[in-house]
């Protein structure tokens, strides 16, 4: 029977598989995921600097009202698009996706879909 203790562990693992891979992309911001049960969050991150250039939530007040009667993954295209135009301000156009040890389904495809079709490119 496999405990609590080494599923976050494989998980973390798988994460940092993906990021491994990523970093061998040089010259790129990271486009961060978080997933929860509830909300979808992304994160536009300098890992050079250490610093977050953009970011977007599905639980932010200016975004949850137009988010009322939603699914959550039309609510996450919605927060992919949202990124994207706050990206494009801070001067990013090419970033390295970083899904976590999330699978590329779903909430998470949907909100990069929203991202590409807003004009990011990875």
């Amino acid at each position: 029977m496999t405990t609590t203790i080494q599923k976050h562990q494989r998980r973390r693992g798988k994460a940092i598989s993906v990021r491994r891979r990523i970093r061998d992309v040089s010259g790129r911001a990271r486009m961060s995921v978080f997933r929860s049960l509830a909300n979808i969050s992304v994160q536009i991150i300098d890992d050079v600097k250490g610093h977050t250039l953009a970011s977007a939530s599905s639980q932010e007040k200016d975004l949850r009202a137009a988010l009322k009667g939603m699914n959550k993954t039309d609510a996450a295209k919605k927060v992919g698009a949202l990124v994207a135009e706050r990206a494009k301000r801070a001067g990013v156009a090419k970033v390295a996706f970083d899904r976590g040890a999330y699978k590329y389904h779903g909430r998470v495809k949907a909100l990069a879909d929203g991202a590409r079709e807003a004009g990011l490119e990875f």
